[in-house]
Parts: structure tokens; C-alpha cells; sequence
């Protein structure tokens, strides 16, 4: 909402400093940056400063310091000059006066309760306007609790304004009530000057000096004082509910919670280690990892080295883009083998670019989801494996808002899309894993605490969902097993895989080549016509539109084959046969369904002749029942083939929450589904039909299928009767059709 006072302020700026600062500002009475800036110039241009700029930097602030230690009704410089702090006080919340060059005592007021909010009031009592604060008025920062801001943080913020102000590098930071980057780095500060360091030794970086100094700062119950106020405070940033002052036994207890999640050994002390964990993303950085990840192959060498040292899990990637670029980085033939004979695991990372905010979009999101779940079957992974997805980079939140959710977004429904046969992991700093896991888009963090600089990391809290915390960058191992890692330390949430898919002497079928689709249209389209099959008054649909049908979720044909490892033509060949035989009929029965379940005949239905209610039919693109679809389901679910909640085929209350509607109805309504139940199905045949006309178990699908068991297989999809078996003989001419565009498209 706009505020007429800023406005005028605004007003002000413009006519008084406009054309001699350079710069002008939208006059619509709401505070932002570009209002700060204007009025940072113009305090600039009256203090003589003849380089303007947006910063109020050290030039700014020694020179108003020099001029004017204290400013007030009696030492003020100039009307022109109160009205810059008017203006700012306006800009800021407070009562300006009325913008008229006076230091009245409405401002007076104003500049005491602006003191009073930052907490500096008893450094710097009365109503004067000393240059920190005045270096504070002209930010955007906030001196009350803004949107559900923390009593307790605030009370920190203010703490630490009032006793550290007068230190050089010291300057008054937000009491907001949230956590940031520069109170983060203000605790640091604060330290270091407990710790005993000068001004311009004190830096507020956690190096060697600050780290030995706190191994001598051990805290623990009965601790008292500044040390007990500094540590409780790191813990209240960290989001730990622990009251702010002496070291108590509820502190206690919040120690030990803290070390057990951030997993430190549990002492219940404000020991190094803890303080290192509160104070800096990556802690204390000697902490041994039994996590790593490299962009070197895991030989049996090193991955001696690895077990030797006491590693468990390791990171490894499924792509590299670049052929000359770090040629180890993606696994390697035979890297995952070894992996499992060591003992050891793995976790697999995605990465192309992605380190600047332009890879970040929902089409690169759909892209990335197919291409790690594509590497991810081909290097041999099992379903259910956890994909972590980078954003390597200093994303701003601004940014995690604009591209790197929606990015996520759409990596997660297009792993829906496939059945989820992979989990969705985020790799990047802290701020952008729990954001895009609070979303739902990813169900653990690999945390780049590496990066303690980044804007993600400094002030932000380890994701509550953190598998693993990347902290240090270190060699293992000697001679031919010597190799460099980042070490990791691991939380249990994910412990990799340790058996893999072995390798296949064929490859996996991909997506198919778009210049043959004309081409195996014609040849399947000719060969149903030849046989005079799905193409009659009674039906609905042309072959041609049937078999685009087809196309049209190749993906999704795709992913379930290289997921199961069986041959697309499997799936693509009973897809196409039974759609090309849906008839009028068939949609009377599905009306039929529809109106047992709900009620009311479905609006596709109304006009179909001859309706008759019916529990369950043959439907959608893959004509399964109902009962079918909960049977291959179940069988999978029970195998560890897909996640899911076993069901009830004999669920037919006239409902539409019966299991066998339920099924039914996805069966009609979501290609995608069914085409991946059609995979299932297949399995299920193979197992040999439990909970159906059971039949003597075979081998499930396999990509090194040969003609007896690609022939028993089909048939069984249609069932134990005549015309399954005939129509069987007539499938398999079809299903060499699509293997053979298939292997044009994937190579040998």
C-alpha cells in the first residue's frame, strides 16, 4: 500500500538531488532499494563525496563520522540535510516531522525509538543520530519483527548490536527476527572479539585463529555469561528451542537433539565440534565422512583405498555431456561391479551444467528427468534408486523461487509421469534443498556445505531431510588407489545401492528415432491390414490412429522397458493389437461400468445404444479389466517391483470407491498408466498368473528374450483360451516389426 509521506519523500529527492546525484525514483509512495540509494547519494553529494554510489561504504561512513559525530537539532548542516533523515525515517516506519529541515522533537523521538529497536540505545543514549545508525536507517533492513519473525532471534539481533557496536567492523544488523547471512556472520564477528581479537584482526571468517580459540571455550551445563549468551544464540539461529542466556539442563537437552541430527557425537557439551556445526555450513572440517563422491572411477584399487579409510557410500554421476572434459567423471563399464564386490555403495548423481540460473526451467526439468532416468537403467541402477539433482550454484532465494522450483516442479510429475521409477534427490546449498523438499519435489538433500560463502549456506539451517553433508575436499589412498574425494558425512537417510543390474551384452531400447515413425507405420499398418485384423465397420478407431496412439506415449513405453529391462516391442505390440480390435461394443460395456459404479452413465456414454450394466470390461488402450490390472499391480508390488498399496480385485461395491473401479477407471482415462500396467502385466504372466488361471511360472521379461518365450508371454497377456493362442501366432510377425525399428534406433 502506498504511504503519502514516502511519496513525498520520494518528491523530495527528486527535485532536490535528482540531477545532481544521477538518478531519479518512482514517486509511488512504497520503500524500496532505489529509494535507499537516491538518499544515500544525496547524503554523498552534502557531505562533499564526489564518487557516488549506491553503498554506503567505508568513504561514506568515515567522512560523515569526521563531519558530524552527532547529529542533532543544534549540529545539523543544513536544512536540505535534516531532510534527508526525515526522508529516511519515513522510508523506514517512523515519524519524520514533516519533511520541513527541522530537527524537531518528532524526529528527535523517532531517532531515540529507532536506536531503541536496534538495541543500540545504551551505546548510544539520547536522540542524537550517530553515523552507524544513520548507516542503518539507509537500509532495507528492519528493526521490528517482520513476517512471523522470531522474539527470540530479535532479542539475539539486539544483544549483539548493543555491545558490539562500537568495534570498527561491527555495524548494526537487521532485528527482524530471522536469521541471515549477515547475522550469521555478526555471531562470528562477536566471537572473535570475545576471543580477544582487535579490530581488523576480527574478520568474521571462521579460520584457524577463531577455530582455536573456541577449542578452548568448551560450554556445558552451569556455563554463565557472555560464552553461555554467544552459544545459546548459535542455537537459536540453527532453530533449536532453547532459551537465550545460561547454560541450563534444557540446554542440555537441546544439545544432544542438535548433535544426534547433525550427527555429532552426542555429549551434551558446547564442545568444537558443536560450535563448528552451529557456526559454519561445513563445521569442523577434520570430521570423519563414511560418504564421499568424486569424478573418478571406483577401481579396484581405490576402491580398497575407500573401504581402508572407512568409506561406505559414493557419489557418482550418470552423465558427462563432454567427451574430453574430465573423462572419468560419468561410471564407467564395470565401476558399479566393483563397487558391490568391496562391499561397498552407491549414490548416483545428476549433473550436465547447471551453475548458473539460465539451465534452471520446466522444459531442461523434463529433459534431465529423462536423460538420469535413461543413464540411470543403463549404468544398471534399480528402480527405487534415489537420483540426486544438482544445482550447483549461489542460487538467491529470488531465484529458487523463479527457475529452480519450477525446474523441480517438472522433473517430479515427469518421474510421475514414468511411474516413479526412480526417487528424486536435491544436491546444492541448504536454503535451495529445503526449499525445493518443502515443496515436495525431492524426499532428501546431498547439502553442498562446502560452500560455506554461499548466500544458501551462510545463515540457513541443514535441511531437515539431509542424507548426506558435503564438507571437505580431501585425498585417500596412494599409488594406483590414490585418488581425491569429497568427503561426506552421511545421516543414514540414504545408504545407496550395492547391487546392480549386471551388464548386458545388448542395449536397452530409447526413445524411438523420430525419422522411422512413417516408415513403421506403414509396415505395421500394412501387416494388420494383410491379416485383415482391427480395421471394420465395428470400429473406432483407424490402425493408424491407433498405432499413433501408440507413439504418442512412447516415453512412458520406453521407461517401462528399460525399468524392467524387457523389450519395448513387448509392450508396443500388445498395446497396438488391443486397441485396434476396440470396437462399439467394447464402449457400451465400458458405459456399462461406468454407470454400475457412480450411478450415472458417463457423458461419452449417453447416446450409446444398448448399455447394460456391468462390473467390470476390457478398456482403455491396452483393453485390461479392472480385476487384471490390480492382479499385475499386486504381483508387482509383493515382488518389490514398484512402490504401492496392495489392493482388493473382488472389491466391486457399486461405488466409486471400489479397488476394481478405481483401477478400472485409470485404466480408461490414463494412457500412461496403462501402458505401464501393460509391462506388468507381462511380469505377471510370466509368474504365472496368481490370483487368475494360474499357469506353470517362466522367466520374466528379458531383454535376451527368445522366440518361444516372446510367443508364450504375448499369448498369456490375452489369456488360456482360444483365439489367445492363434492370435498369438498372428502378434508375433508385429512384435519383429517394432523390435526391428526399435534396434534401428538403439543400435546393436
Amino acid at each position: 500500500m502506498a504511504d503519502e509521506m514516502v511519496r513525498l519523500a520520494q518528491r523530495f529527492v527528486n527535485e532536490t538531488y535528482g540531477s545532481r546525484i544521477g538518478m531519479t525514483v518512482e514517486e509511488n509512495g512504497r520503500t524500496g532499494w532505489a529509494t535507499m540509494f537516491a538518499l544515500t547519494r544525496a547524503l554523498q553529494y552534502e557531505l562533499g563525496i564526489s564518487a557516488l554510489s549506491d553503498s554506503f561504504g567505508a568513504t561514506t561512513l568515515s567522512t560523515l563520522t569526521s563531519k558530524h559525530p552527532k547529529l542533532n537539532a543544534s549540529t545539523m548542516p543544513s536544512a536540505d540535510f535534516c531532510r534527508i533523515i526525515q526522508s529516511a525515517l519515513y522510508c523506514k516506519g517512523y515519524d519524520g516531522g514533516a519533511i520541513d529541515g527541522k530537527y524537531s522533537d518528532r524526529v528527535a523521538s523517532s531517532v531515540a525509538s529507532l536506536k531503541a529497536d536496534m538495541g543500540v540505545a545504551g551505546a548510544f543514549p539520547g536522540s542524537s543520530l550517530e553515523p552507524k545508525v544513520f548507516k542503518g536507517l539507509l537500509t532495507m533492513d528492519a528493526y521490528v519483527t517482520v513476517n512471523n519473525g522470531s522474539a527470540a532471534i530479535r532479542e539475539i539481533q539486539q544483544w549483539m548490536n548493543g555491545r558490539y557496536i562500537a568495534r570498527k567492523d561491527f555495524f548494526v544488523i537487521p532485528c527482524d527476527g530471522h536469521h541471515s547471512r549477515d547475522v550469521a556472520k555478526s555471531l562470528l564477528y562477536a566471537i572473535q572479539y570475545e576471543l580477544g581479537m582487535a579490530d581488523g584482526t576480527a574478520n568474521g571468517v571462521f579460520g584457524p585463529g577463531t577455530q582455536s580459540g573456541l577449542k578452548n571455550h568448551t560450554v556445558a551445563v552451569g556455563t554463565t555469561g557472555t560464552w553461555s549468551l554467544l552459544f545459546t544464540a548459535a542455537m537459536i539461529l540453527n532453530n533449536r528451542p532453547v532459551p537465550f542466556g545460561n547454560f541450563t539442563g534444557t540446554v542440555q537437552t537441546g544439545v544432544q537433539t542438535f548433535q544426534a541430527f547433525a550427527k555429532l557425537p552426542v555429549t551434551g557439551l558446547g564442545d568444537f565440534q558443536t560450535w563448528a556445526s552451529l557456526l559454519v555450513s561445513y563445521g569442523d572440517q577434520t570430521r570423519k565422512g563414511d560418504a564421499c563422491d568424486g569424478i573418478t572411477k571406483i577401481t579396484p584399487a581405490r576402491a580398497q583405498a575407500l573401504k581402508a579409510a572407512g568409506y561406505k557410500y559414493i557419489g557418482r554421476y550418470l552423465y558427462n555431456p563432454s567427451t574430453t572434459s574430465l573423462p572419468e567423471k560419468e561410471i564407467q563399464p564395470g565401476e558399479l561391479a566393483t563397487i558391490n564386490e568391496y562391499g561397498l555403495r552407491c549414490f548416483p548423481i545428476y549433473q550436465t551444467w547447471a551453475r548458473s540460473v539460465d539451465y534452471y526451467s520446466p522444459d531442461q526439468g523434463v529433459q534431465d528427468c529423462m536423460n538420469a532416468a535413461y543413464k540411470a537403467e543403463q549404468h544398471g541402477f534399480k528402480a527405487g534408486t534415489r537420483i540426486y539433482f544438482a544445482v550447483d550454484y549461489d542460487a538467491v532465494d529470488e531465484e529458487v523461487t523463479s527457475h529452480v522450483l519450477p525446474y523441480f516442479a517438472r522433473i517430479k510429475s515427469q518421474m510421475d509421469y514414468y511411474g516413479n521409477p526412480f526417487k528424486i534427490g536435491i544436491y546444492g546449498p541448504r536454503n535451495v534443498c529445503s526449499r525445493v523438499s518443502a515443496a515436495g519435489y525431492a524426499d532428501a538433500s546431498f547439502v553442498s556445505d562446502m560452500s560455506s560463502g554461499f548466500s544458501g549456506n551462510l545463515g540457513y539451517t541443514l535441511p531437515a531431510n539431509w542424507a548426506f553433508d558435503q564438507i571437505v575436499t580431501k585425498s585417500v589412498g596412494s599409488g594406483d588407489g590414490a585418488l581425491e574425494i569429497d568427503n561426506n558425512i552421511s545421516s543414514g537417510r540414504d545408504t545407496g545401492q550395492g547391487d546392480f543390474y549386471p551388464a548386458s551384452t545388448t542395449k536397452l531400447d530409447t526413445g524411438l528415432n523420430p525419422g522411422l515413425i512413417e516408415a513403421l507405420i506403414d509396415e505395421a499398418t500394412g501387416y494388420m491390414a494383410s491379416i485383415s485384423r482391427g480395421e471394420a465397420s465395428n470400429n473406432i478407431f483407424t490402425r493408424r490412429e491407433c498405432l499413433e496412439a501408440v507413439l504418442a506415449v512412447d516415453d512412458v513405453i520406453t521407461s517401462t522397458a528399460r525399468r524392467f529391462r524387457m523389450r519395448k516391442a513387448l509392450i508396443q505390440t500388445s498395446a497396438f493389437w488391443e486397441f485396434c480390435h476396440y470396437g462399439k461394443e467394447d464402449m457400451n460395456k465400458d458405459g456399462g461400468v461406468g454407470l454400475y459404479y457412480t450411478g450415472v452413465l458417463p457423458d461419452w456414454a449417453k447416446d450409446l445404444p444398448g448399455v447394460e450394466i456391468a462390473q467390470d470390461s476390457s478398456t482403455g488402450i491396452g483393453q485390461i479389466q479392472g480385476r487384471v490390472g490390480i492382479l499385475a499391480w499386486n504381483n508387482a508390488i509383493r515382488a518389490g517391483l514398484v512402490d504401492g498399496t496392495v489392493t482388493d480385485p473382488a472389491d466391486v461395491r457399486p461405488s466409486p470407491d471400489a479397488d476394481r473401479y478405481k483401477m478400472w477407471i485409470r485404466l480408461l482415462e490414463d494412457e500412461a498408466f496403462s501402458v505401464r500396467t501393460i509391462g506388468l502385466i507381462h511380469i505377471w504372466g510370466a509368474d504365472g498368473k496368481a490370483g487368475d488361471v494360474e499357469e506353470r511360472p517362466i522367466r520374466r521379461p528379458a531383454l535376451d528374450y527368445n522366440e518361444e518365450e516372446i510367443y508364450e508371454v504375448l499369448r498369456r497377456y490375452q489369456g488360456p483360451f482360444e483365439p489367445a493362442f492363434s492370435d498369438a501366432k498372428l502378434r508375433m510377425p508385429l512384435y519383429a516389426i517394432f523390435e526391428k525399428y526399435n534396434l534401428l534406433t538403439r543400435g546393436v
